[in-house]
């Protein structure tokens, strides 16, 4: 299987990381001009599950190192198995309030803060879980980036009430992705206890390689779904009830939108895995959770979410993305140590 040489390599797997978990919104966004985004979920969590094999059977499947993606999912003890499992679970409660969020207050909105608290939560759990790096290094560019969070909401709130949006709406909005980041950061310490993260060339019986825990991983989170989609679907946040039968009435290409975004999610939780061997879980969630500011990038300047703002919105919005990249460099220093 491809395995990761060198702290640097580790770095770079974790910026697309960041591209991708910062980039599939857009989907979303392409396909709400005709489809709810409860419906967009299911193509989204199918995609998802359809990657997560793609990458089994190839990157998963290649050199002499590690194991062989089937030999990795045969050998797997159940407490392995449960755990990533869980962590699909917990990942997709907090992903469908985070799609949520994003119908209701937008991109720019909602990533930064629902992403950005599971950003500084999950480094203190995964870090606790795993302790690589340094502690210091690495809560310096949590603070800064808490800092560009508290920007990006104070700007958006200026934003809503300058066009006269609902408060109650954008209110809703921001209050699923601050439940959604607070789930997001407890599902990758559970698929990281599962993977031994020292010894990705031989691993320890019964524990994961990334390829592995990444398709149960998947099929955790395809299984809850006909839970937790079908009841936002009987019972919406905004909106009415949607059902099935609209679902499979889709055109082919509304479906593929959707498929897309699941796989480009897929793809950079897939480098966030197998860049956790030289990095740590703790740095590797953190650079990959660099994603608020991606999809604030979207959102401002290819979206127009912001636009017609002042000039003191247009100031915060300048401070975010600097105190972003600042924290983001401390972070990296933090690995490096």
């Amino acid at each position: 299987m491809f395995i990761v040489e060198n702290y640097a390599m580790a770095v770079v797997l974790c910026f697309i990381t960041m591209m991708c978990w910062g980039s599939w919104g857009n989907t979303q966004k392409l396909a709400a001009k005709t489809w709810r985004y409860e419906l967009f979920y299911w193509d989204y969590v199918i995609g998802m599950l359809l990657f997560s094999l793609l990458i089994g059977f190839t990157l998963g499947s290649i050199g002499s190192e590690g194991r062989h993606f089937i030999d990795d999912l045969s050998q797997a003890s159940w407490a392995s198995i449960g755990s990533v499992l869980i962590g699909g679970v917990v990942f997709n409660a907090s992903n469908i309030l985070l799609s949520a969020s994003v119908s209701l207050a937008g991109m720019s909105v909602a990533f930064p803060l629902g992403v950005g608290i599971a950003l500084v939560l999950g480094v203190i759990v995964n870090y606790i879980g795993e302790p690589k790096g340094s502690a210091l290094l690495l809560s310096i560019g949590v603070a800064f980036v808490v800092a560009a969070i508290i920007c990006n909401g104070v700007a958006s709130g200026r934003v809503a009430k300058s066009k006269g949006e609902s408060a109650d709406t954008h209110r809703k909005g921001i209050l699923l992705a601050g439940c959604a980041g607070v789930l997001m950061s407890f599902f990758y310490r559970f698929v990281a206890a599962a993977m031994d993260l020292d010894n990705f060339e031989h691993p320890a019986e019964g524990m994961f390689t990334p390829y592995g825990a990444l398709f149960v991983f998947s099929v955790g989170v395809f299984l809850s779904n006909f839970v937790f989609t079908t009841w936002a679907m009987r019972r919406p946040f905004v909106g009415e009830p949607v059902s099935y039968r609209e679902y499979f009435a889709g055109s082919a290409g509304t479906h593929m939108v959707g498929v897309l975004g699941g796989a480009i999610w897929c793809l950079g939780t897939a480098c966030s895995y197998i860049a956790a061997g030289k990095a740590g879980g703790a740095i590797s969630y953190a650079l990959g959770q660099g994603a608020p500011m991606i999809a604030a990038i979207w959102g401002v300047f290819i979206w127009k979410e912001f636009k017609g703002a002042d000039r003191k919105t247009d100031l915060l919005l300048a401070l975010m993305f600097i105190l972003f990249i600042a924290g983001l460099s401390w972070i990296i220093a933090a690995g490096g140590n």
